[in-house]
């Protein structure tokens, strides 16, 4: 029933109540039944990602502002860890390879001496030629290895210069999430009352002036006619 049928009710314009409440529910749509994916995902009625951007976020886990906000410090803290120990490891791998390309380096270079004096001594003898082209080209080879690890482990160093910085954005992040949770701790405390919710008297669901079509129920009916009996 709607307010104005039920001031017209109470100037004496309407006699037959039931008759009334039947038209009424007629008139009433009944509700659709909650969709297949909302009872799967938990979302309120009608929400859906169509009608998403008609509805305010449900208030779960995946769109808790604080929550998410945790969830990211801690697994960026966690994925930087393991990247720092990935990087680690590879910089002691190009610190092991240096020294043993520099060890190569080592022996190839005596290997120059001696078949640079044995070709001084014995010209005649073409292997000595050959081997010391050999040696000579090795060489340069290696110097060049030797100089890409050095350079890897320059970019390694830079690389965990840069990932520094997570640990600053980490911290940026965790004094959002203390401003938000001292906002939301004034804003409880401002919102406070000094009477319980659960003793406070209900709220009307219609006020004069209202546009609404909300019903009144056959009990709220027969406790004002009550009223007025009295």
């Amino acid at each position: 029933m709607t307010q104005e049928e039920l001031d017209a009710m109470m100037n004496g314009e309407i006699d037959n109540i039931d008759g009334l409440e039947e038209d009424s529910s007629a008139e009433i749509e009944e509700e659709p039944a909650p969709s297949e994916d909302s009872q799967e995902t938990g979302l309120p009625p009608g929400y859906n990602d169509d009608t998403s951007h008609q509805w305010p976020l449900p208030a779960t886990d995946e769109n808790k502002m604080v929550h998410q906000l945790d969830d990211v410090t801690k697994e960026s803290e966690e994925k930087a860890t393991e990247i720092f120990d990935i990087i680690e490891i590879i910089s002691n791998d190009l610190m092991d390879k240096e020294e043993n390309i520099s060890n190569v380096i080592e022996v190839i270079g005596s290997n120059i001496e001696l078949f640079t004096t044995l070709s001084e001594k014995f010209p005649e003898v073409e292997a000595f030629k050959t081997q010391l082209e050999k040696n000579e080209s090795a060489l340069h080879d290696a110097n060049e290895t030797l100089e890409m690890l050095q350079n890897s482990g320059d970019s390694i160093m830079n690389v965990m210069d840069i990932m520094q910085y997570q640990d600053i954005h980490r911290q940026k992040i965790e004094r959002v999430i203390n401003v938000m949770r001292a906002l939301s701790k004034y804003m409880n405390t401002l919102f406070e009352g000094k009477v319980d919710d659960d003793k406070r008297v209900s709220s009307a669901t219609h006020i004069a002036g209202d546009t609404h079509n909300d019903v009144a129920s056959t009990d709220d009916i027969e406790a004002l006619l009550a009223q007025f009996g009295n």
